[in-house]
């Protein structure tokens, strides 16, 4: 069980990665930005400029910046292609400025995810920008959040688990999982892990939902590389 939880949170945060990466803005840093890629359906199109690749890879722990390597552009490519089309479904609805503790938090969890502030800030200033505080950056925040209650709403709000569907769980998967990594020891029973197991399912449905409408989506709506990174 603790396998397959872990599988699928790595499943979860890669998915999430591409969806809620952040597009770079003007900062007035010293480079000559060029549009890599345009992402449009019939009544608006999202640009992909190469700051914006730079910035997607300041987001990646480890990544490295100076220089940049071809393979982390290219998968920063693909990761803002993906965010400019849950991007061009969102502005389909109308939604609410976040507020400004939602921000503070997105922050504070986007540093988690680094050694320092510091080493995060680092990173930030090699992509034009002077630090968390930037006006810049907290705008690319709240963009991030918007986009992310978006994607609850769509996602999440209309899943539904039935007690079959964990019973199947409980009795297909996490029985045998828990029986080979703790031989000898007493099954939790149902109703013990019911909470959690429903977590799971409907972690997985989400996650099913959103490789669906990526796979969808770049079917109806115009993706053109323009140049090779």
């Amino acid at each position: 069980m603790a396998r397959n939880q872990t599988a699928l949170k790595n499943r979860l945060f890669y998915i999430f990665t591409l969806i809620f990466c952040l597009a770079a803005v003007s900062t007035g840093q010293e480079m000559v930005d060029k549009t890599v890629a345009v992402v449009g359906d019939r009544t608006r199109s999202e640009l992909i400029t190469y700051s914006d690749l730079l910035w997607q890879m300041a987001l990646q722990p480890g990544t490295q910046l100076d220089p940049p390597r071809s393979e982390d552009l290219n998968q920063a490519l693909q990761t803002l292609i993906n965010q400019r089309l849950f991007a061009l479904e969102a502005q389909r609805l109308p939604r609410t400025a976040p507020s400004e503790k939602e921000i503070a938090d997105k922050i504070t969890e986007t540093l988690a995810f680094f050694p320092s502030p510091a080493v995060f800030e680092a990173r930030l200033k090699q992509v034009g920008f002077d630090s968390v505080k930037d006006e810049a950056f907290e705008r690319l925040i709240a963009e991030r959040v918007a986009i992310e209650k978006y994607v609850d709403f769509r996602f999440g709000s209309f899943v539904v688990v039935t007690a079959v569907e964990e019973s199947n769980y409980y009795r297909d998967v996490f029985v045998p999982d828990f029986k080979r990594r703790s031989p000898g020891v007493l099954v939790p029973t149902l109703d013990e892990r019911r909470v959690e197991i429903h977590q799971t399912l409907t972690q997985q449905k989400v996650a099913t939902a959103i490789e669906r409408f990526l796979d969808e989506a770049k079917k109806r709506i115009q993706i053109e590389v323009l140049i090779k990174v």
